[in-house]
């Protein structure tokens, strides 16, 4: 046998292993750096400034604390606050289920439009909301304002103002918290309903509210942290006068510019409360509303 038939008898060689990129080993204090920044900015931006209504709420002690709530503007400004938010959280309510309903279950036409007037409040300025009130009811320049005056009855500078800004402002809530849920829930259980012989308002109150429980909370908490907390749209059509037409956030800022720090610090640790309340009960909401998935699926 030759040279080259035993070259060619023997098998061929093997490819070198190609080198293992390995990643560069990071510090182990890397992984906290995105955490560390974000905690960092919460920090500044939100938790220091609360911090510091809280100090000055309390810097001259507990006495002269209590005496904040005894002061009738301040009184007058959170009665006001209440009443305009019992007046807007109903009605945003009861817009937002309809307007969820009949986006989640119906097709029309304009259905694309009433999307995008909800969404509207979301993206023009509160300040814009109030100067449209402005131009529909003033008495002297407002599109409306001969029918305003030939009544008699006072829109601006008036809670009525008050009321309708407020509704506007805060109104996509309960609607954009209902629809989602709306959507994942589907249609089976309502067809279900009707062709046991269940009308619609038995369907709705039966079957469709029940499956949107806590999603109508939580956009009733929304809702109404918005209202009690609207600054802008209130500031126009109010006229910010003090014992008449004065909102909770309003006299904050009015207390503060007259150099009431203690009446603007106790008024301001109030919204603070709400605020607090408010997202206590979104966290309990969403556990609430986990446990009932959690329970689905495991009747499923």
């Amino acid at each position: 046998m030759s040279v080259s038939q035993d070259l060619r008898l023997q098998p061929p060689p093997a490819p070198a292993p190609s080198p293992v990129h390995r990643a560069p080993e990071r510090p182990p204090w890397s992984a906290l750096l995105i955490p560390l920044i974000a905690c960092l900015y919460v920090g500044v931006v939100i938790l220091l400034p609360a911090l510091n209504v809280v100090v000055g709420a309390f810097a001259k002690g507990l006495g002269t604390f209590l005496e904040v709530f005894s002061d009738a503007d301040l009184l007058s400004a959170l009665r006001l606050t209440l009443l305009v938010a019992l007046v807007a959280v109903p009605a945003n309510a009861i817009f937002g289920l309809a307007a969820a309903t009949a986006i989640a279950r119906r097709h029309f036409r304009g259905k694309a439009l009433l999307l995008t007037i909800i969404d509207l409040p979301f993206s023009i300025s509160p300040v814009v909301v109030g100067l449209m009130l402005v131009l529909l009811y003033s008495p002297t320049h407002g599109l409306f304002g001969g029918l305003v005056e030939a009544s008699g009855f006072k829109i601006l500078f008036s809670w009525p103002s008050i009321v309708m800004a407020t509704i506007i402002v805060s109104f996509p809530f309960m609607a954009r918290e209902v629809i989602p849920t709306l959507e994942e829930e589907g249609w089976d259980q309502e067809e279900a309903a009707r062709t046991l012989g269940a009308n619609d308002w038995q369907v709705f109150w039966k079957v469709t509210l029940p499956s949107v429980r806590w999603a109508a909370l939580y956009g009733l908490i929304l809702t109404a942290a918005r209202c009690l907390g609207e600054f802008g749209a209130v500031a126009v059509v109010s006229g910010n006068i003090a014992g008449l037409t004065q909102t909770l956030p309003l006299f904050v800022e009015d207390a503060y510019k007259q150099y009431h720090t203690e009446l603007a610090y106790g008024a301001a640790l109030i919204l603070a409360g709400v605020a607090i309340v408010s997202l206590l009960l979104k966290l309990l909401l969403e556990r609430l509303l986990e446990q009932d998935k959690q329970a689905l699926r495991a009747e499923r």
